[in-house]
């Protein structure tokens, strides 16, 4: 019988990956794990499974440190840690080597989200060619007016559509990189309904009157790229001089118009489908600050006049 102790742990850690998680997980995660694998067997190509001790893993995420800002080497580890402490349970490793270890990593990079302002966006949603049929510039339209993620507004069908309440029912993704069709939206907090205004009930309920009540709207029979609308998305911010983003650059600068008008950021949390306002804190730190400037401004005014 196989001794498993003498085993290479990255073997161990693709058999792993193969009997717990295929099937189990969404094909987009499965990649992450295999992206996991991949660099096991490049930093620790040799490691039996009974070399696997506290100081040969903390060697490992420091490596692996070395190139990786510090969540994403903490995701590393998570996906590891639970190959490790099965094989602990299984015998095969006898102590968790996971234990005390210090997650390091590079500074994280100052990520300024793009996004564009009022004027801007005005001056695209003006240009947008919006006939009677559904195209890509109502899709941008609707994703402009909503902050949906893309593939939230590609599973959009006309059952979706509340327009008597003035809602849009998000409920399901579109799996448009594997092209299986209707997915789980990413998250709880992602099923939600989006109040909609009252152009957008008029012009989308004479666009959709005649189509197939469950079937997505913006889904033809050809494949979809997050690309192709992102390039008629370029053409268009180029073509009017304007800052060039792409259609998840839509959903921020959405977010960021509600903030900056003075939407609560857990109204904004919710309508955005985060699962925490965490998130929304996160993301759009910059414009929170700059708020707060204003706000500073404000009380100072308010406390002058106080005699």
């Amino acid at each position: 019988m196989e001794d498993k102790t003498t085993q290479l742990f990255c073997d161990y850690y693709e058999q792993w990956v193969k009997v717990y998680k295929e099937g189990a997980i969404r094909s987009v995660t499965l990649q992450k794990y295999e992206m996991t694998l991949g660099w096991l067997r490049k930093l620790v190509p040799d490691v039996r499974m009974c070399d696997m001790n506290r100081i040969t893993y903390q060697k490992l995420i420091n490596d692996y440190a070395l190139s990786h800002e510090r969540q994403t080497t903490m995701d590393f580890h998570h996906q590891i840690k639970g190959a490790i402490l099965d094989a602990v349970d299984d015998g095969y490793i006898e102590r968790d080597p996971t234990r005390k270890v210090i997650i390091k990593g590079k500074p994280p990079r100052d990520k300024k989200v793009k996004y564009l302002n009022q004027f801007e966006l005005h001056t695209l949603l003006k240009s947008l060619t919006l006939g009677a049929e559904i195209n890509w510039d109502w899709f941008i339209l609707l994703v402009a007016k909503t902050g949906m993620r893309f593939s939230e507004a590609l599973a959009i069908t006309p059952e979706d559509f509340d327009f008597s309440h003035q809602l849009l029912v998000i409920n399901k993704t579109w799996d448009y990189k594997e092209g299986t069709g209707f997915m789980p939206t990413k998250n709880k907090s992602s099923v939600r309904k989006i109040q909609i205004d009252w152009q957008i009930v008029v012009q989308f309920s004479e666009l959709i009157k005649d189509l197939p009540r469950n079937d997505p709207i913006f889904v033809k029979d050809k494949p979809i790229y997050n690309s192709t609308v992102n390039d008629i998305l370029e053409r268009y911010c180029k073509k009017l001089n304007i800052p060039v983003i792409s259609i998840h650059g839509l959903r921020h600068t959405h977010a960021s118009l509600l903030l900056f008008a003075g939407v609560s950021i857990a109204s904004v949390a919710r309508r955005l489908g985060h699962a925490s306002m965490t998130t929304t804190q996160k993301t759009y730190l910059h414009i929170i600050h700059e708020l707060e400037n204003q706000d500073v401004d404000i009380v100072m005014r308010a406390m002058s006049n106080l005699n």
